[in-house]
């Protein structure tokens, strides 16, 4: 994977945690920066170590599946574009009081649950000459700063914005999944 396409994966996998930072955000009495860096934080520590914890799953597996691993990696990334698309369609609702600060683990399980698409492209990312570390941290950092902007201006935008932002993200997943299909079967 070249430079373009990891800092485009980097955003990617950060949009899902963008919209839920707008959610969380919107929630916020008055969002503060301290506030929204320790959310940026929390999630792009999780953002980063997500995708790690799929590489060495897909990598037990990338001997077994060697002849087919880019379709694979297709696969997963259709999948994972069409749900972070289809969740941008769907429509919340969520009436409840503006809090001064969210807690701990209701970050991190936020962080955890939109991770998991990053620990599924770890796995495909297994099955192509990628080196894992650096991915791994530019997803991180790009979450950190996705997340941080996304608390900070959750009450200005509202969830409309962070559902495009999601809708985005999974047709870029998409492109990234084609282009690594394509990448393969025209070598």
């Amino acid at each position: 994977m070249n430079f373009f396409s990891t800092m485009i994966l980097a955003l990617t996998m950060s949009t899902d945690a963008f919209a839920a930072a707008v959610g969380k955000g919107t929630a916020l009495r008055e969002p503060r920066i301290s506030e929204a860096l320790r959310t940026g934080l929390i999630f792009g520590v999780i953002e980063a170590v997500t995708p790690l914890v799929g590489w060495g799953l897909g990598s037990v597996a990338a001997g077994f599946v060697a002849d087919w691993d880019h379709w694979i990696a297709f696969g997963l990334l259709l999948v994972l574009g069409a749900l972070m698309v289809r969740n941008g369609f769907k429509v919340d609702h969520e009436d409840t009081a503006p809090v001064i600060r969210h807690s701990f683990w209701l970050l991190a399980a936020t962080g955890f649950a939109t991770s998991i698409d990053a620990m599924a492209v770890g796995v495909s990312l297994a099955f192509i000459d990628n080196n894992i570390f650096i991915t791994a941290a530019a997803i991180g950092f790009a979450t950190l700063i996705m997340v941080t902007l996304g608390v900070m201006v959750g009450r200005l935008i509202g969830n409309a914005v962070g559902k495009r932002a999601e809708i985005l993200g999974g047709a870029a997943l998409i492109g990234i999944g084609a282009t690594i299909l394509y990448e393969h079967l025209t070598v």
